[in-house]
């Protein structure tokens, strides 16, 4: 790969800078994360085309992890090879896990009650502006019979009445695609040569998933005296490869494993892990506050779980929690990516890619839908006003200007401190 050359990384000077402006901007969750894509990597530069965004994306919903990080990293990976893969992925967590990291330390100096989030109060709106931008541009690419509109609206409805199911969204995508291969006639079967499988990547998820559990459950039965920092990478690395659903399936696993169960546990076990579950409530209340990927919690629990072992262990388990997060999608993305690249060949991945691209622009009209349940747009009041004109005003400067999607952030947290 030419960019293991350092110098070569020069020419992706560019790609990296918006990388980071798309890592302190992307507010809104997932679902705005993917708009913000289509504007950032697709429009505004055209690093990749819509419809491998939309294949990116859709292929990232069927991996447990973190999907929009996911989904980035192939970006990456599609420019550079691994070594770019591995500096996007670097470059879209640093600030998150920076600023949730910092959040483990100042929480016990910050009065909760007293937060002050209204600046924060126009970035639904402004997610759902930038959902509709994303659902009116991949629609023509996705949506083009009877058969990929049918899927889109099953897609809308099973979406926004089951969104908060973990298994809803690769569920879909494999009934999407198995939809398109009914009938067989329109693309037909050529047999190809099938590449060589490079297993190095999924052996090392193995090796570390198994090794890791060892390591951590021989710990906890011998009562190692530093057994915390192991045991804090396995819950953290088990919970990456896992989790299906992102971060709103994530922080309830979290709560699970750091605040109730240790109430279970700690008479039999008194050296385990243990969160206050109001101090999980706030970091879960400020993630949602903080730019780039919901997972970036695992850096404020992980500096949580060792703060009473002094500044410099706690600095460590915000490290530890950052990398066993995101390792495991990591891993995944780039060993199951190339295989799915592989099996492209053959007419039946061809034919399932239809169903597939139509089922994500279901996936996203309904995320819509369900997003703006929650905003206040009917009441006769001012606010109401205004949450519609920030998603009109976000969806028509996405379309039709060459605004950067991070100005138009910037704004909106701008109009919500002033408004």
């Amino acid at each position: 790969m030419y960019a293991k050359n350092p110098a070569m990384l020069l020419r992706h000077f560019s790609f990296l800078k918006s990388v980071l402006l798309h890592a302190v901007t992307a507010y809104g969750g997932p679902q705005a994360h993917m708009g913000m894509m289509m504007k950032t990597f697709v429009r505004q530069t055209p690093y990749i085309t819509e419809q491998e965004l939309l294949e990116y994306n859709a292929f990232c919903q069927l991996l447990p992890g973190a999907s929009s990080t996911q989904t980035i990293t192939l970006i990456g990976y599609k420019r550079g090879g691994v070594p770019l893969a591995i500096l996007t992925l670097a470059i879209w967590i640093l600030p998150a896990c920076f600023l949730m990291g910092m959040l483990s330390f100042l929480l016990r100096y910050i009065d909760q009650r007293a937060l002050h989030t209204d600046i924060f109060k126009f970035i639904a709106p402004m997610a759902v502006g930038f959902l509709l931008y994303s659902c009116f541009t991949a629609f023509p690419h996705a949506v083009k019979n009877t058969i990929t509109t049918v899927i889109m609206l099953v897609g809308s409805l099973v979406t926004f009445f089951f969104f908060r199911s973990p298994f809803v969204f690769p569920a879909l995508i494999l009934i999407g695609g198995v939809t398109t291969n009914l009938s067989h006639k329109r693309i037909p079967q050529v047999h190809e040569k099938p590449r060589k499988i490079r297993w190095w990547n999924f052996w090392l998820f193995g090796i570390i998933f198994l090794a890791a559990g060892v390591l951590s459950e021989t710990a906890r039965k011998n009562e190692w005296a530093h057994r915390k920092p192991l045991n804090l990478f396995e819950n953290t690395y088990r919970m990456g490869s896992l989790v299906f659903g992102g971060g709103q399936v994530l922080m309830p696993m979290m709560i699970e494993q750091f605040s109730v169960r240790p109430e279970v546990v700690k008479e039999k076990n008194p050296n385990v892990i243990q969160i206050d579950k109001n101090d999980m409530y706030t970091g879960m209340g400020i993630v949602r506050a903080v730019p780039g990927p919901v997972f970036s919690i695992a850096s404020f629990t992980g500096g949580m779980a060792l703060k009473d072992m002094g500044p410099e262990m706690q600095t460590v388990g915000c490290i530890i929690g950052s990398v066993a997060i995101f390792l495991p999608s990591a891993l995944l993305v780039l060993f199951f990516f190339p295989i799915w690249n592989n099996l492209k060949k053959y007419a039946v991945i061809y034919r399932s890619l239809e169903g597939i691209n139509a089922v994500v622009v279901g996936i996203m009209i309904g995320s819509t839908f369900y997003l703006m349940k929650d905003i206040s747009l009917i009441d006769v009041k001012t606010v109401s006003l205004m949450n519609i004109g920030v998603i009109t005003g976000t969806s028509l400067l996405l379309a039709y200007s060459k605004l950067p999607a991070p100005v138009i952030v910037i704004v909106c947290l701008i109009l919500g401190y002033f408004w």
